[in-house]
């Protein structure tokens, strides 16, 4: 297997970066020249704003030479794996790989109640009410943000944006004008903003739509604006995956490969996770080769876990188990494994082209 995540160049590298500006300490290497430009204008602020979805190669095809995201691009990062919302998130947030957090995809195995979790909404897979169950493990995985933390410390401050929970923002010009408005309080500070476009509509309606086109030139523009007005800050645009057009195969039209599972599929729709039913591995092996070889190519947990595609560092207690007995990956091409009455998304991600792993790093300065 060839790992293409540079676990030295990517969203953890990043928030390990942030955690030792701000006096925490950190697991995995920092990124010098983030580290030597925090050191040198030592910004009151420092801002981090993820546009989900807005990969490297999207904005290249989209944004002009001159326009402000690709004017202030310092780099190109990898995303974590898999690279999807769950798990990059949560890098970016923690400043751990994703073997160590433990929020390894949108559906994850959690062992101790033996359930597939969708674990931002906290329900059991294709349930709509919260899981207790999972409630009270859920803090076997990591949930303690460099935000709590430094907020903990209380020598410094941080504070999170979303467009959704407790104290929400609405819409992206409230999302520009609170960061605007923390930026001008007392005190060193972290911001860190989330917003859920342009990767929403890139689901919708396809990785090149005009809704897509739209969106990333509003925030182009409106992230400029924002920059113009602010002093003594540093301000990251990043991405959390990019994105590709899909074509879906389907799971159900191999009815034996189904029978062989021991449970539901989880993890992502291009990096899939099979638990098999006992003394049918070299079975199921055989039989997926055949019928889906060409889109995907399957490893073994033991080969996951020795390649070290999700990240390196101590494992969280429930990482291997979710992993199954073998997991898919999309790494030559663009389908999505799904059943056939499931969501077809027009673009999706969480596979290992390039369009989803790579991711700008954009980063303005605003302390001159």
């Amino acid at each position: 297997m060839l790992v293409k995540n540079n676990y030295n160049e990517c969203l953890t590298n990043l928030a390990c970066s942030i955690r030792k500006y701000f006096e925490l300490d950190y697991k995995h290497n920092t990124l010098k020249y983030v580290d030597d430009l925090l050191e040198e204008k030592k910004p009151k602020n420092v801002v981090c704003i993820l546009l989900d979805g807005m990969g490297s190669n999207v904005i290249d095809n989209i944004l002009d030479k001159d326009d402000f995201f690709i004017k202030n691009r310092k780099g190109v990062l990898t995303s974590v794996f898999p690279a999807t919302t769950t798990a990059a998130t949560t890098s970016i947030r923690t400043g751990l790989n994703p073997c160590e957090h433990g929020w390894l995809g949108w559906n994850t195995y959690i062992k101790p109640i033996d359930k597939i979790i969708t674990l931002f909404s906290n329900c059991e897979y294709d349930k709509d009410y919260v899981s207790e169950e999972f409630l009270n493990v859920k803090n076997l995985l990591v949930t303690k943000t460099i935000v709590d933390e430094i907020n903990e410390h209380n020598k410094f401050s941080g504070i999170e944006l979303f467009p959704f929970g407790e104290n929400c923002y609405v819409g992206f010009d409230d999302m520009m004008n609170r960061i605007n408005d923390e930026c001008l309080k007392d005190g060193k500070k972290y911001i860190y903003a989330y917003d859920d476009y342009p990767d929403h509509a890139m689901h919708e309606f396809g990785c090149y739509s005009d809704e897509a086109i739209r969106d990333i030139k509003m925030k182009n523009s409106k992230v400029e604006e924002l920059c113009s007005k602010l002093e003594d800050t540093i301000v990251f645009v990043i991405a959390d995956h990019g994105h590709v057009d899909c074509d879906y195969v389907h799971l159900d039209d191999c009815p034996e490969l189904v029978d062989m599972l021991e449970r539901e599929i989880a993890i992502e729709q291009r990096t899939i996770s099979f638990k098999v039913k006992d003394g049918l591995h070299e079975n199921f092996k055989k039989l997926f080769n055949e019928r889906f070889g060409k889109y995907f190519n399957l490893y073994t947990r033991e080969e996951i876990i020795d390649s070290k595609i999700f990240g390196d560092g101590e494992e969280n207690i429930l990482f291997r188990d979710a992993l199954g007995d073998f997991i898919a990956i999309g790494e030559n091409d663009n389908k999505c494994l799904t059943y056939s009455d499931w969501t077809h998304f027009k673009s999706n991600h969480a596979g290992y082209l390039d369009d989803e792993i790579m991711i700008p790093l954009i980063i303005i300065d605003k302390c001159n």
